[in-house]
């Protein structure tokens, strides 16, 4: 099950390296990691995904995180109501017949044509999760030259 932990932080060296190396030490691989500060330049937010199968071991983690002294809270979003963003820059290659997905595509309102050239578009694609992934799915079939993303963030509601 993917889980989707969001640690308030405080602004210090080291801090990240610390909090990704509990969940390496458990076994965990981070699906994905975004961090950045808040209101108050102090304090970061992280938002953590990670897939895991046992919930006694994120648990004993969750409690581990909360005992390190950099970090305010910690939330297991994944039960909860919250609203979750990424983006993904895509270089899309043009090909004959391939144009019919791509128009598709561009009509959404969370893809934004960032850039055309004579051989590919760059695609700025900012939505959920799920709404990435099958986007991603339908630019495959139109060839995906490069693809850089920046993993999820959330807010709880």
């Amino acid at each position: 099950m993917r889980h989707t932990i969001q640690a308030l932080v405080e602004n210090r060296f080291g801090v990240l390296a610390r909090i990704a190396s509990l969940f390496s030490a458990r076994g965990y691989n981070i699906d994905s990691l975004a961090v950045g500060e808040t209101q108050d330049p102090t304090i970061s937010c992280m938002t953590i995904v990670v897939n895991a199968e046992d919930e006694r071991v994120l648990e004993q983690i969750k409690k581990q995180l909360r005992k390190l002294i950099d970090v305010i809270t910690v939330i297991d979003l994944t039960r909860r109501e919250y609203v979750d963003r990424e983006l993904a820059l895509v270089k899309v290659v043009k090909k004959e017949g391939r144009k019919k997905i791509l128009d598709k595509i561009f009509k959404l309102d969370y893809v934004k044509v960032l850039e055309e050239k004579e051989e590919y578009y760059i695609l700025e694609i900012c939505t959920d999760h799920n709404n990435l992934e099958e986007i991603l799915k339908e630019l495959k079939k139109a060839g995906i030259k490069e693809l850089v993303r920046t993993g999820k963030i959330a807010m709880g509601k």
